[in-house]
């Protein structure tokens, strides 16, 4: 786009004066105009409204067809929607799934029937978020209507407001009717208050769900049902909340299927502990692995999680794997149903989410689970776990900046080792059942989203006909890795280069901050970065100490140390790529999200050497962050309870370098993100604007953590202009701080 956009104000500035005729002139500035749009170039802020996305793909029983959601571009509503594609011939996927307007979502969570004869997904097309089943030799999607008997109604308790029974006639208005018409209204009073003491089914909004491998039960997991009474208690504005005293819960039920899809009978409440988070068949029998966390913020006490196994026949009893530890994520059944493989911490010293894989016997629940990746140095993924004939395991794991595949041994022995699927990132690895084939998403830095097939895990990506993900013409980038010393670590990064930057001209540097702080850039086809470059600019994404992805001593390197080891290994790599790149050290500028604005908040108040700075909801002081935030269980490993360690929080607060700040500084911040709240972004406002520090605020109402910085990055989302606006605001912040004039 930048060699385009030069090439059209070189023929505007030549051609338009000869121009007398008016109509003549427009001619030609619309034709200049449509010859850069067909030109390959860079996206432009309103090219990243119109991105769509690929996810979830499903292998069909047969290996015949794959399933996968296609996401609206944002300029579209960002909505998801199922499609169809063959693995076999040369026709075009095809759109299965269409929402009606109240559906701000759209069709999500497709799973095959058994039989390959229908398929299931979420939606809300109503009041609630249902469960479908679409049958793919004819009709329309049907959805269930799953009820069940409320297990809590907190407008019975003996505190509830209004009163329990509250609502009856008042008996003094009555005085003056005559004896039968007392009589008729005692009578009526007598059923209305029977009948309101009989609770009935109600339907309930779908969390999640899981069909059995031969397709005779449906599990489905949801959140008590609003009642009545509760409703009219919210409608009445008596709505206290007692904070961590929630009696509703996410709970497990099953039923049983018919052959033509149906639910025969009630569906039936299993018994686990809520709440229930995930829940996975045995491939070989009725039995199901279900993971459950307690409500009420239990774990921000520390870790909570259980894992139960159910027999179908029977699930008024479960079996609690007591071997599980409480850190336990996801989980999958061995082939043939004799094993179970969990992810949880590792034994080590680590930040949260720092995961293992462990095998634990599924009929010695007591038993110690097997250790499989102990010294692995990358991070395990439990989204995909699978079981190939041959005895391994495979998983999906972040080594470096690469999204891999690896197999494992169950007997822990043998190391994980990568499977080369061609590609630096492979997400959405799915197999079927009879395992007749592959399906997963590749991409690389300036290679665009690929679904693949395969016969055989291994083999050569055959690349699926799906709809196109961006506008035509549109280009990413390849970005170099680089490499650099600093604190005892090889540290990497990845840099994008315009195509300005030569050796006899310097382009301006943006050093681009990852979240976290475990976290870690990958080399994705991202168009974000691309955006950057059409600006003229370099981009520099360091995966400083305490990324994921290359292991335990790398990822806990930074504990205790925010804003220390992890600068100077920001500062490290700016260093390098100055001394290597046509780099301009007199315009650079340093942006990030979450630990990346935190990270811009340390920036802040350590150096002076960049002319911009963009923090986006960022965590700015340690201690009202940790009083405030979801959950706090992830920052106290990295410095404990603040009130017991006042000076490790506070020096590892941004807020505390406040007084030597210099530097122009841009915030912007989700006006409901929970994750690092908006007080976060307003205390380093006011510090800054009363240190006469030149700051800017942003804030967006409706957004959450993460919903803002998807919009911002150019993924779609359902607001349609609150990312389109960021990324305005970043590029004018930094085209003032480098003294530029840049397209929007």
């Amino acid at each position: 786009m930048y060699a385009g956009r030069m090439r059209l104000r070189r023929f505007l500035s030549s051609s338009l004066p000869l121009c007398v005729p008016l109509l003549l002139c427009v001619s030609l500035l619309t034709a200049a105009v449509a010859h850069a749009a067909d030109e390959p170039h860079f996206p432009t802020t309103e090219d990243l409204r119109h991105l769509k996305a690929l996810g979830g793909p499903q292998l069909s029983p047969d290996g015949k067809s794959v399933l996968f959601t296609l996401t609206d571009a944002t300029a579209d509503g960002g909505k998801s929607h199922i499609w169809l594609v063959s693995t076999k011939g040369p026709e075009k996927a095809r759109q299965l799934t269409f929402s009606a307007p109240a559906d701000k979502r759209g069709e999500r969570n497709p799973q095959w029937a058994s039989d390959g004869s229908a398929i299931f997904f979420l939606a809300h097309r109503g009041e609630h978020t249902q469960l479908f089943r679409l049958d793919l030799r004819g009709g329309e999607a049907s959805p269930y209507d799953l009820k069940v008997l409320p297990p809590v109604d907190e407008s019975k308790e003996k505190n509830a407001i209004p009163p329990p029974g509250s609502d009856k006639k008042d008996a003094t208005k009555s005085d003056d009717k005559k004896p039968d018409e007392k009589k008729e209204e005692k009578a009526d009073d007598k059923a209305g208050e029977k009948k309101s003491e009989t609770p009935e089914p109600l339907p309930i909004d779908v969390a999640g769900y899981v069909l059995s491998t031969d397709g005779k039960w449906l599990a489905v997991w949801a959140k008590d049902p609003e009642t009545p009474g509760e409703k009219k208690q919210k409608d009445a504005k008596a709505d206290a909340t007692w904070v961590n005293h929630e009696v509703h819960a996410t709970r497990l039920y099953l039923g049983a299927l018919k052959p033509d899809g149906s639910v025969d009978g009630a569906l039936k409440a299993v018994a686990v502990a809520p709440d229930v988070r995930s829940a996975v068949w045995s491939p070989v029998a009725a039995r199901l692995l279900v993971i459950a966390e307690p409500p009420n913020d239990l774990s921000d006490l520390g870790p909570a999680g259980t894992a139960f196994v159910v027999d179908a026949a029977s699930a008024d009893k479960s079996t609690r794997l007591t071997a599980v530890p409480p850190t336990i994520g996801g989980g999958a059944w061995s082939a043939d149903g004799s094993t179970i493989v969990f992810a949880a911490a590792t034994p080590e010293d680590a930040p949260p989410g720092y995961d293992e894989l462990y095998a634990l016997s599924a009929e010695r629940p007591d038993g110690k689970p097997v250790r499989l990746s102990a010294g692995f140095a990358g991070q395990l993924n439990a989204a995909a776990l699978y079981f190939p004939a041959d005895g391994s395991l495979v998983s999906q794991a972040g080594i470096g900046t690469r999204a891999a595949v690896v197999r494992l041994a169950l007997d822990g022995k043998t190391p994980p080792t990568p499977v080369d699927l061609g590609a630096s990132v492979i997400t959405g690895l799915q197999t079927n059942r009879k395992q007749t084939g592959w399906v997963w998403l590749a991409e690389s830095g300036g290679q665009p989203v690929k679904l693949c097939y395969a016969a055989r895990l291994g083999d050569a990506c055959g690349a699926l006909d799906v709809p196109d993900l961006a506008p035509a013409n549109l280009r990413s980038a390849a970005p170099q890795l680089v490499r650099w010393q600093n604190g005892g670590f090889s540290i990497e990064g990845l840099l994008y280069l315009p195509p300005t930057a030569t050796a006899t001209s310097k382009v301006p540097l943006v050093v681009d901050v990852h979240g976290g702080p475990f976290g870690a850039w990958e080399d994705r086809n991202d168009f974000f970065a691309a955006f950057m470059l059409v600006h003229g600019w370099a981009v520099l994404r360091p995966n400083p100490c305490g990324s994921s992805n290359y292991g335990v001593k790398f990822a806990a390197a930074n504990k205790n140390d925010l804003g220390g080891g992890d600068y100077q290994d920001v500062m490290a790599g700016v260093d390098a790529v100055l001394a290597k790149y046509p780099l301009d050290a007199n315009r650079m500028a340093l942006m990030g999200y979450s630990y990346g604005g935190e990270m811009a908040g340390f920036v802040e108040g350590k150096t002076d050497r960049f002319k911009a700075i963009i923090s986006g909801a960022p965590v700015i002081d340690q201690f009202s962050e940790y009083g405030t935030e979801r959950g706090s269980w992830y920052d106290r490993w990295y410095f404990g309870k603040p009130w017991e360690h006042m000076e490790d929080a506070w020096k590892q607060s941004p807020l505390s370098g406040a007084a030597h700040a210099k530097t122009p500084f841009l915030l912007l911040q989700g006006e409901s993100d929970t994750t690092d709240p908006v007080g976060q972004a307003q205390e380093m406002y006011r510090a800054l604007r009363q240190e006469g520090v030149p700051v800017e605020l942003i804030t967006y109402p409706r957004e959450d953590h993460g919903p803002l910085a998807t919009g911002i990055f150019g993924r779609p989302v359902s607001e349609p202009w609150h990312g389109f606006d960021g990324r305005q605001r970043i590029v004018e912040f930094l085209d003032k701080a480098f003294g530029s004039s840049s397209a929007k």
